[in-house]
């Protein structure tokens, strides 16, 4: 379940991702499966290549790409996310719900 984002954030991300950019969005998840992770963050990009090579920089695997609809991104949780976060400069989303 995912919760805690305007309609208007799910929105820009949409547009960015569908543009070719690489878009980060991040929101309250609760999923059993991973105990102690209170949020995602979806990376995506429209562009495959463009977000195979990003993944990459980071270690995640193309396989791992939730191809959901029109807006192939990367779940990002736990440990990935907050490095990753912080070294794209994108803390102060993730720190939103901390």
């Amino acid at each position: 379940m995912a919760f805690g984002i305007t309609r208007e954030e799910l929105l820009k991300w949409k547009a960015s991702v569908k543009k070719e950019q690489i878009a980060f969005l991040t929101h309250y998840w609760l999923d059993e499966r991973f105990p102690g992770c209170n949020t995602v963050t979806k990376v995506g990009c429209s562009n495959l290549a463009t977000l195979i090579e990003w993944g990459k920089q980071y270690g995640l695997k193309e396989e791992w790409i939730d191809h959901k609809e029109d807006y192939p991104h990367f779940d990002l949780f736990g440990q990935y996310e907050y490095d990753i976060m912080k070294k794209e400069g994108q803390l102060e989303q993730l720190k939103r719900f901390k």
